[in-house]
């Protein structure tokens, strides 16, 4: 796939899921008003990459599933993240004045109103996510919604936010980095692909692939996003860097230096695109998706 048809791609499904989620959330002026604002102006407010919901989609495309069918819960996933990223802004986390280019929920309201849209969310994306799925019995939706619950809570992303805040201000090992990283990033973007392949009607070689894809596909979108925490511009991230050595937060660069650090997320993207040989074009959006990770700007 060349540049210019993965950014088409991106584009259109981007433009998918956001008319899609415009349509699930409720309205701003419906109340409570200042919750259903609070919500629209994280969610919608500054756009976004959507990475996972076209993660999602993308895996779906890759085994042959349709779209339409899948949009309920790649919109759920995007909800999760969002409610991370808000919750990850507040004082009590990160402190952060700026996300995907305009002010943090906290900022742009107050801290009570953020913790609430953030709320909100999280319980939003089950809704959606137990939305019925074309093709698939009740039990295989049902099984994803627990995939998801695991991925997005304890034993995946708020836990990896607890071992991340519980490394700061000490020395960690790269086994400790590494289980921060599977964890507090890593799980939902392999959620996504799990998630999708299965949905999509893959088989079960296919899905167990998929999977790998997506385990290491997001510890180099976080190795990456690392970096990105060094280099990175605000203008373009949309958020402002130095926050990983301002929280003296465990990282790779922290860890190994940047060259290393770089050559890992190499290493992770060449694993993901291993996983993917046996598939056909139709996982072409996956492969472009992973070589963009190593020219991130964002």
């Amino acid at each position: 796939m060349t540049p210019a048809a993965l950014k088409t791609y991106l584009e259109a499904r981007k433009q998918l899921v956001e008319r899609n989620l415009d349509i699930h959330l409720p309205a701003a002026h419906r109340p409570p008003q200042r919750l259903n604002a609070a919500i629209r102006h994280s969610l919608l407010g500054g756009g976004g990459k959507r990475l996972r919901p076209i993660l999602l989609l993308a895996a779906g495309e890759a085994v042959g599933g349709g779209l339409e069918p899948l949009l309920p819960f790649a919109c759920a996933l995007e909800c999760i993240h969002t409610y991370s990223l808000i919750h990850d802004d507040l004082p009590a986390m990160d402190d952060d004045d700026l996300r995907r280019g305009v002010p943090t929920c906290h900022k742009a309201f107050d801290e009570a109103t953020a913790i609430l849209a953030g709320d909100a969310l999280l319980t939003y994306a089950f809704e959606l996510a137990a939305t019925p799925v074309t093709g698939q019995p009740d039990g295989v939706v049902l099984a994803m919604i627990a995939q998801l619950a695991r991925d997005a809570g304890i034993h995946g992303m708020v836990g990896g936010q607890m071992l991340d805040m519980q490394a700061e201000n000490r020395e960690t090992t790269l086994a400790e980095l590494q289980n921060i990283h599977v964890h507090k990033t890593g799980a939902l973007i392999r959620a996504s692909c799990l998630i999708g392949a299965r949905l999509g009607g893959g088989d079960e070689g296919q899905i167990q692939r998929l999977n790998r894809f997506g385990e290491a596909f997001g510890l180099a979108f976080q190795i990456t996003d690392d970096i990105l925490d060094v280099t990175g511009d605000a203008t373009i991230m949309g958020k402002s860097p130095g926050n990983d050595q301002k929280h003296q937060k465990a990282s790779y660069p922290a860890l190994m230096g940047l060259p290393q650090a770089r050559q890992e997320a190499e290493l992770m993207v060449n694993e993901s695109l291993t996983a993917l040989s046996s598939f056909s074009a139709s996982a072409d959006p996956l492969r472009a998706l992973a070589g963009l990770l190593l020219d991130r700007t964002h």
